[in-house]
């Protein structure tokens, strides 16, 4: 029986960990025609989490209008959480009632919601409601069955960080041709980038803390760099085909010296600090390809779930907590001293 509240996280404003609020009196929501409702059973905790929470998409103050991923302000209260597995229990009109039981994994890159095409995506845990709380719900065509034997806890650390990083690789086209530079390595997306882009038979050069070069080595990093070497003095220049940034910041001009003349530059994260310095006659002299990657492409998510699937990638979870801990888990997230990801215990034992 699907009771009528439910336990969750709200958040009520952009601020510190002190504006999200704990509360086992939320309205379970009902699916809308073509939605699915789920019991989330574990989520993942992720950057944007944080940086939708302080406002630092926001490029003016942290609480303008422009503080969400698509760029528009938030509604509060808003239930946060891009990272979701759990089961469907109900469905809206129009979807096959025979869903009902699946395990699902919830596509982080929404093109439909409330049964309407979205012009521009939105973001689960965003723009809508996500995976904080014991119920959920998604329209059923970004609601995927995963058939495997890991745990929810386990299969909750990929959809966010794992499509953002196979996102990546595929727009870049990365193949086992190249050699590829991985930014920001022992975090959940770079970490993940290590994976997939061994699965495609590519060289990977990981840029991590040394307390974190064994653990990548153990993903299948060829090589790790420091944070604070010289990729040029290290690597030499016009030596990769690829570099995936997730950290942009002052080091930023050196990812393109190190890049070969027709190389690809893909990037979906700045935590080193956004405004960087480019000399364009690097970008053009080069013939350099850029791509910011944020909306998957629409293959994206499929081919990761085939992944999990097939056991071509493994989970990689550094700490579980409770839903109700969701402060001290994004404290440690953000201490960085850990390879993979955090996750929070949703369902009840």
């Amino acid at each position: 029986m699907i009771p009528q509240t439910m336990r969750g996280v709200q958040l009520t404003a952009h601020g510190g960990p002190e504006v999200l609020i704990y509360n086992a009196q939320i309205p379970t929501p009902v699916p809308a025609p073509g939605a699915v409702l789920i019991k989330v059973g574990a989520a993942g905790v992720n950057n944007t989490d944080i940086n939708t929470r302080v406002g630092w998409y926001s490029k003016g103050d942290n609480d303008a209008d422009d503080a969400s991923w698509a760029g528009q302000p938030l509604r509060f209260p808003r239930i946060q959480g891009i990272d979701a597995c759990g089961q469907i229990v109900a469905v809206g009109t129009g979807v096959d009632p025979a869903r009902i039981g699946e395990r699902v994994l919830v596509e982080p890159c929404l093109y439909e919601h409330d049964g309407q095409t979205l012009e521009t995506p939105w973001f689960f845990g965003s723009e809508c409601d996500g995976a904080f709380a014991e119920y959920t719900t998604v329209a059923a065509r970004h609601a995927h069955p995963v058939y495997s034997t890991l745990s929810d806890v386990e299969l909750a650390s990929f959809p966010c960080s794992y499509s953002t990083a196979e996102n990546m690789l595929t727009r870049a086209k990365v193949s086992n041709r190249d050699r590829i530079l991985i930014t920001g390595a022992s975090g959940g997306v770079g970490s993940a980038a290590i994976q997939l882009a061994v699965a495609r038979g590519a060289e990977v050069i990981a840029i991590t803390s040394p307390a974190n070069a064994a653990s990548l080595k153990a993903l299948g990093a060829d090589q790790v760099l420091r944070r604070d070497d010289d990729p040029v003095a290290v690597l030499g220049t016009n030596s990769v085909d690829v570099v995936v940034d997730l950290v942009a910041g002052p080091q930023w001009p050196r990812l393109l010296d190190i890049l070969r003349p027709y190389g690809r530059y893909a990037v979906a994260g700045a935590v080193a600090g956004p405004i960087v310095a480019l000399d364009v006659r690097t970008l053009y002299l080069k013939d350099l390809s850029f791509f910011g990657c944020t909306a998957l492409d629409a293959e994206v998510f499929g081919n990761l779930v085939w992944l999990i699937e097939g056991g071509k990638i493994k989970p990689l979870v550094a700490a579980t907590f409770d839903l109700r801990d969701i402060a001290k888990a994004q404290e440690v997230f953000k201490d960085k001293g850990y390879t993979g990801k955090i996750v929070l215990k949703v369902a009840k034992d």
